[in-house]
């Protein structure tokens, strides 16, 4: 079985690529080979199990812990030190999540560096004046709609369970609790 779903951005925001922008930006946006954005299918996938497991936290249930389990993976942690021992991988597979095909034939390499910009921030001290050496500016990308797949799902309760999580998002990406990343998880029909 296969989810299918489109993540609309609210806000400006960054996943990193961990690369510097030289003088231009201390972090930049991961990038494709045609200097696109996209998201790392394990981001989603992280983002999807931190969802499901605050949910799991209000509302405890067994059966839903297995599923998720098979379908996302877990650890299995020594009881004693709690560390990890063993590592068993979900079901689930997550695709990237790209701009849909359309809009990437359209897009130029000249016309993908109007996706982004760069922001600065510095951190303020008690007397209201910038710290030394503490200006930090980060590329952004402006709010576009990526969309992207999961598959190898075994069960309607999966896709339920998936789905509800992809509700749950609501920030993707760095300083969610600054206003970047701010992001509509919607599921879409499969597409042939």
């Amino acid at each position: 079985m296969e989810l299918t779903y489109k993540i609309t951005f609210l806000s400006d925001w960054h996943c990193g690529s961990g690369l510097s922008g030289g003088a231009e930006a201390d972090a930049t946006v991961i990038k494709d080979d045609r200097n696109l954005p996209y998201i790392a299918g394990k981001t989603i996938k992280g983002l999807l199990k931190e969802a499901l497991e605050e949910m799991y936290e209000v509302k405890p249930d067994t059966k839903e812990k297995i599923c998720i389990d098979e379908l996302l993976g877990y650890e299995i942690k020594d009881e004693k030190t709690k560390k990890v021992i063993e590592t068993k991988s979900g079901i689930a597979f997550f695709s990237n999540a790209t701009l849909p095909k359309e809009e990437k034939e359209d897009i130029t390499p000249v016309l993908s560096d109007f996706l982004y910009r760069n922001i600065a921030s510095t951190q303020i001290e008690k007397n209201g004046t910038a710290k030394d050496n503490s200006l930090r500016v980060m590329e952004v990308c402006i709010p576009i709609t990526l969309e992207g797949r999961i598959t190898g799902i075994a069960s309607e309760k999966q896709i339920e369970l998936l789905t509800n999580a992809l509700k749950w998002v609501r920030h993707l990406g760095v300083n969610r609790n600054r206003g970047l990343g701010r992001c509509k998880f919607e599921i879409t029909p499969k597409s042939n």
